[in-house]
């Protein structure tokens, strides 16, 4: 059995210094750092992605950035293959892979394994929608319960998007989705994790910061990057991924007149709040995790502290 590769996850809830933070550890301790972050994966989104400047990019080795167009997606089974083959390859180097951003999907995938889910199939899915049409989906969920009773334990009787998702799973291999997810946990990775947590005492200074970053970015020309990029890809639209990247879709209404410049901006730090707590839910749910206090104004020290304890 191979010896479990050593690796960091610097997590935190946007605006919280993880960029600042993994730059100033990376030249420290000589490692390379790979991009744990849903947006930062797409070429040509800079500024609303707060994506590390050329300058940062060049000081030490970056991966999984400007990897695809934003016409494209990118998965989190994609995300986990592609980041433990770079753990491999960081390691192989003689240094450490440090994966910092902000995607908590990402890394709960690298940590815990992927389930072998089927695709979605469209055949499935539009029998399923008749038979909801016709039945009603407590009908559906009914079906559910006789075949994959765990599952539908935990969900609503009119939880539409979730039952047929279970269902079409049940129909294609034959097997609850229960039972498949459970197998997720015999496919974990071999890793010898150190997981670093920037979180905030007090909520309301990662709000102030955040809307501040948010008028820094239309500063800097946001409104334009987006307009660029609808000019560039004319198959850009907002039902692809990257437009949900948060503010993208703010500043596509902006565009089309259907916010105002103060519309745009409250929307845009509301969503970017509602990302930072769904960040914050996400790392209270993880066990063993290292919290540093991104209000202090060393995050340096308590960092360094905890590499040196787990190198030991």
């Amino acid at each position: 059995m191979t010896a479990p590769l050593p690796a960091i996850f610097l997590m935190g809830p946007t605006a919280s210094g993880k960029t600042g933070l993994a730059l100033e550890l990376a030249r420290r301790y000589d490692m390379e750092i790979v991009s744990v972050d849903s947006a930062l994966v797409y070429r040509d989104m800079d500024i609303g992605t707060a994506k590390p400047s050329a300058d940062e990019l060049a000081q030490v080795p970056h991966h999984l950035i400007d990897i695809i167009a934003p016409t494209e997606s990118y998965s989190a089974a994609e995300f986990h293959a592609d980041a433990l083959r770079l753990i491999a390859d960081i390691h192989a180097r003689g240094k450490i892979a440090m994966l910092a951003g902000g995607t908590m999907l990402y890394y709960k995938a690298l940590e815990e394994g992927l389930s072998d889910l089927p695709q979605a199939d469209p055949a499935t899915r539009a029998a399923l929608d008749t038979e909801a049409a016709e039945q009603g989906w407590p009908a559906l969920h009914a079906q559910l319960a006789a075949v994959d009773p765990t599952t539908a334990a935990r969900l609503a009787p009119n939880d539409s998007q979730r039952i047929q998702r279970a269902l079409e799973i049940y129909r294609l291999t034959g097997e609850p989705m229960s039972a498949l997810l459970a197998r997720e946990h015999d496919s974990k990775p071999a890793l010898n994790l150190l997981k670093l947590a920037l979180l905030p005492d007090d909520r309301a200074w990662l709000h102030e910061r955040i809307a501040l970053r948010f008028k820094l970015m239309l500063e800097a020309g946001f409104v334009d990057e987006v307009r660029t990029l609808r000019a560039k890809y004319p198959t850009l639209s907002l039902e692809l991924p990257s437009m949900r990247c948060v503010g993208y879709r703010q500043a596509w209404q902006y565009l089309d007149g259907e916010l105002t410049e103060t519309e745009f901006f409250e929307k845009g730090v509301v969503a970017t709040r509602q990302l930072a707590k769904r960040q914050h839910t996400w790392m209270r749910s993880m066990a063993d995790l290292t919290v540093i206090n991104c209000q202090q104004a060393d995050l340096v020290t308590p960092a360094c502290r905890a590499i040196d304890a787990w190198q030991h």
